[in-house]
């Protein structure tokens, strides 16, 4: 069996932009709890101009990096192993052998129901390994068709 090289569905785009604009909610929260107690404590002025600087750039690299997350996160699944990639510049690789699969769960929050995707979570004895957002179809086919090559693994190996 061939495998080929899957790319996450463009809507997962808008997903990770909602999570930097939740990233920066929160962020808001605890720069303004660090401005009462600079005003109110005493604190050091410092603090919260350091918490203003992290709340504005951090949500922006967050932002900024979508397209480049995009690009270059993808998965295949051969025979022998599912293979992820994610990063171009810090890159990971992972392969988990189809023999150690346990489990191959559908996951998927408000947002990613919203857009009519899920997550899958492959587990292994030791580990868990996500692939984060695909349409609810192909994540379905991609949960039974690990089972079925680990299943049939197992049975080679038995």
């Amino acid at each position: 069996m061939t495998s080929t090289t899957h790319h996450l569905p463009p809507r997962i785009k808008l997903i990770w932009g909602l999570s930097a604009l939740g990233s920066c909610a929160a962020l808001v929260v605890i720069t303004a709890l660090l401005w009462l107690t600079y005003r109110y404590w005493d604190w050091p002025l410092w603090i919260t101009i350091v918490g203003l600087i992290i709340t504005l750039a951090e949500p922006l690299i967050e932002a900024g990096l979508i397209p480049y997350r995009y690009r270059f996160t993808r998965y295949q699944i051969s025979d022998l192993a599912v293979e992820m990639q994610a990063g171009f510049i810090f890159q990971k690789r992972v392969a988990i052998p189809i023999a150690r699969v346990q489990n191959v769960t559908l996951k998927a929050g408000p947002l990613l129901q919203w857009q009519k995707l899920t997550a899958v979570s492959i587990a292994t004895a030791s580990t868990n390994h996500n692939i984060e957002g695909l349409e609810l179809a192909e994540a379905e086919q991609l949960r039974e068709q690990i089972m079925r090559l680990a299943q049939e693994a197992r049975h080679d190996n038995a």
